[in-house]
Formats: structure tokens, sequence, C-alpha cells
């Protein structure tokens, strides 16, 4: 029997940043999966900073989303129907048709999971998912963390900039900063994730506030922000510092490109590098990050905090809070 299916689509293309109308709440029917596809009941799905850049028409590493069709995802789900002999009804499975409460995928693009005992299928959304694979390779592979680097972190409070700082701890920081945007995510930073500052980037100058916090200066940065951080993280670079360019949310619903760091000189005497990198560039990564950040996270060696959003019909509410900053740690819409 056909299953309908509540799905969010692109309605309009955003100037600037989006508004509930871009989105369009759709009701649609699903077919019973034909061979090599199953019908997945999503459970969780995931919003990300990185979906902002999908709602434009144009070239990047992750396709646009179309106008009139579903937007596109992180989900984990649970298997109605299968259509595979190798995926059982009833499986847990990761897939990219989030945004809908059912959907229709096919079995070569899903993980089947077995989450350990005490582990939220959520967390493969977050933790133990992409934004935990980009904080790891970022950190350790793009940013070729040391033991005994000063490391500055800039949204420091979100789902990626959060695990970045917890994993350069473990592994024997000198300093780990953090910048977040009020005073309650600086208290998380430094309380609960173990940071050894923090501050909020309201409260003055990023520059000035970076000085104060790191005196003698930082040898790693990783970037979500752009704009001002980053021009005051190369500011504070001792020689031959390391800049992972993650993601640059402070620009992501300007209407005119923003300009660059004016400081850019710095780069030549101090011998700096600045890498920018996709998360899916270090693919290879990924059975090393389970098996070291899974252990951590199972040992509580690392703190997760998730944003939690009830419901599909809050979907389009909690992405456009999540690009104004309205998460601590991974924002989360629970499905069912």
């Amino acid at each position: 029997m056909p299953t309908t299916a509540r799905e969010i689509h692109l309605a309009a293309r955003p100037t600037g940043e989006p508004t509930p109308s871009n989105f369009r709440l759709v009701e649609t029917e699903l077919a019973d999966p034909g061979p090599g596809e199953l019908l997945v009941r999503n459970l969780v799905m995931s919003v990300d900073p990185y979906m902002r850049g999908r709602m434009n028409d144009a070239p990047s590493y992750a396709p646009p989303w179309q106008v009139g069709q579903p937007a596109r995802g992180g989900a984990v789900g649970e298997v109605l129907a299968s259509g595979a002999d190798a995926v059982a009804v009833g499986a847990l499975v990761l897939h990219d048709g989030g945004w809908r409460d059912h959907a229709l995928v096919p079995s070569d693009q899903v993980q089947v999971l077995a989450p350990a005992e005490g582990v939220s299928p959520s967390l493969y959304l977050g933790a133990l998912g992409m934004p935990g694979l980009t904080a790891y390779s970022g950190l350790f592979r793009v940013g070729e963390f040391r033991a005994g680097d000063t490391v500055f972190v800039s949204g420091a409070a979100g789902a990626v900039g959060g695990l970045v700082g917890q994993f350069a701890r473990l592994r024997g920081a000198k300093r780990v900063i953090g910048s977040a945007g009020s005073a309650d995510k600086v208290r998380f930073v430094t309380e609960d994730l173990g940071f050894d500052a923090a501050f909020n980037y309201h409260d003055g100058p990023v520059a000035d506030q970076l000085s104060a916090a790191a005196p003698d200066g930082i040898d790693l940065y990783f970037d979500n922000v752009g704009g001002e951080h980053l021009e005051a993280a190369i500011g504070a670079m001792n020689l031959r510092g390391r800049v992972a360019m993650c993601g640059s949310i402070s620009g992501y619903n300007a209407v005119e490109r923003p300009a660059g760091p004016r400081n850019l000189n710095l780069v030549v005497g101090r011998r700096l590098t600045l890498r920018g990198f996709i998360v899916y560039d270090n693919s290879d990564m990924a059975p090393e990050f389970a098996r070291t950040v899974g252990e951590w996270v199972r040992t509580g060696q690392v703190h997760v905090r998730e944003t939690v959003v009830d419901g599909l019909d809050n979907a389009v509410s909690a992405f456009i809070g999540l690009l104004r900053g309205d998460n601590t740690g991974k924002m989360i819409i629970k499905l069912a």
C-alpha cells in the first residue's frame, strides 16, 4: 500500500537570510520499494550550516537543492519495507533522505547502524557522524595538530567546534581557546567541554579578546566563522602556524561578498599555512575516526550536547535559528 509522506520542499531560493517562505510542506504518496530500494521511517534528521549553500543555484561541493523538490540532508531511520536482501526490515540506517518523515532510498546509499548500548542514534548525525569526522580530520590531518599546540576554535559551542577543542585537549594541546556568541555558551565551552579559555565575540573586537586569551600566540586555528575571526587568528599566529578552514558562517547570508582579511601579508613573513577542506576529502579516515571517537564518546571522555527540536513542522524555523546561532552543540530534529 502507498505510504503518505510529509516532505519539506525548497519553494524559492533566498536572497540573504532564508525565511519560511523559501520552504513548503508537501504531502506525497510513496510506493512500495522496488528492487534495491528501502522504505524508511525517519526518526531523527539533521540541520547543518552547509545546507545554506545548497539553497543557492551555484556550483559547490554539495549539489544545490532544486526548487519544487524535497530538501536533502542526513537522517537516521527504521526500514519499514525492503527490496534489498542485504538490508532487513527493522534495520536502523543512516542516509541522505532527510527533511521528510518517510523516504524511499536506494539500499546502496545507506549505512546500516548497530549503535552500542547507551549510544543514541542521533549521535550518528553529530559526534559519530559527519560533524565528528569534520572535526577529527580537520584538526589532525588538515590542521596537522601537534601535542603542545595552542589551538583557537571559532564557533566553539557548535556541533563541530565543540568537538575540535575536546579532541585537541585529549591529544595534548598546551592550551585550547574558543569563541562563542553568548555568556551561556562561553560557560558551556569552558565548564562542560574543558576549554582553557573562551570569550563572547559580541563583547568586543575579536583580535583584542584573542590576544588576551592567548598572550603567547596560537599555533593552530580551526575556522568555522571566517570574517573578523579569521583576520584576528592570522594576527595572533605564531611562526609556521596553521589554519584549517572548515566554514565561514558569518558570511553565509551575506548579499554582497564579504571583504577578506586585511592582514594576509602576515602569511608570508610568518610562513603560515591556510588550507580549506571538505569532510568528504578525508573519508578514508572514517574507520580510524569511528574507533577513536566512538571510544571517547562511550567512555565519557568527549562531552556531547544536542539541541533537540520536535517535529518536521519546526524544522524550517530550527534551520533558520541554526544560522543565527540558536543552537548549542548539534541541532537535531526529532521526527518519531
